[in-house]
């Protein structure tokens, strides 16, 4: 989805309707509607991408470029670390499982706070490369923190209670670790990209997945005191 801006329109529409589609189907289910969100919020990051390549192209003014440049390294570097273990806390059903993922909620918030200070220190750069963007920030000592970046947007994923959503983060980790041997300076770009376009595992986690044993129970539970 990072080979051009007119690629990264044409993921955005994609990946978009497919937020649509897990947003609408979720429902009642309420557990899940942090995680159905994840789609959109990748499509609205592709969008915003193309801003930058065009940009860089000179189609596009330059304040309007720095605005895309910072709010696509705000959402990749910020929210995503954040927002990701949130969801998928939200989505768990036990007090046993949410305990386990807390710790990759405050790594993702750490690294969020310093993926931030970073970027507000600057210098904050871009630019083109062969397929892809490649943004850059000074940060000291930048592998740990992509490690820990890592660690606190799959590890929750990898100790969920759903098999589909635990899955989904194996082959995630598996692309991370893909992506990072093919290219350094475009991880960023690369890597939203994929993320973007791995979210239809995630409408087919909403369409698909039945309720947690756990809260079936509690539902039939909870019905039944009220009869």
């Amino acid at each position: 989805m990072c080979f051009s801006p007119q690629a990264d329109i044409v993921g955005g529409l994609v990946i978009c309707a497919i937020g649509v589609d897990a947003v609408r189907h979720v429902r009642q289910r309420r557990d899940f509607l942090a995680l159905a969100w994840i789609p959109l919020l990748l499509g609205a990051h592709q969008f915003i991408e193309a801003l930058v390549w065009l940009w860089l192209q000179g189609h596009v003014p330059r304040g309007i470029g720095h605005i895309a440049l910072w709010a696509y390294l705000l959402i990749a570097f910020v929210v995503l670390p954040v927002f990701v273990p949130l969801a998928v806390i939200a989505l768990e059903p036990t007090r046993r499982r949410k305990q386990m993922m807390a710790p990759f909620a405050l790594i993702g918030l750490v690294v969020a706070g310093v993926l931030f200070a970073a970027m507000v220190r600057g210098p904050v750069g871009v630019r083109l490369a062969p397929y892809h963007l490649a943004y850059s920030i000074r940060l000291p000592d930048g592998l740990l923190v992509v490690v820990f970046y890592v660690v606190a947007v799959c590890g929750p994923l990898l100790v969920s209670g759903y098999r589909h959503v635990a899955i989904f983060g194996i082959v995630n980790l598996i692309a991370v670790i893909v992506i990072a041997r093919l290219t350094v300076s475009g991880f960023a770009s690369v890597w939203c990209g994929w993320a973007a376009l791995s979210s239809a595992a995630i409408t087919l986690h909403c369409r698909l997945a039945k309720p947690h044993p756990h809260r079936a129970r509690s539902g039939a539970d909870r019905l039944a005191s009220a009869g």
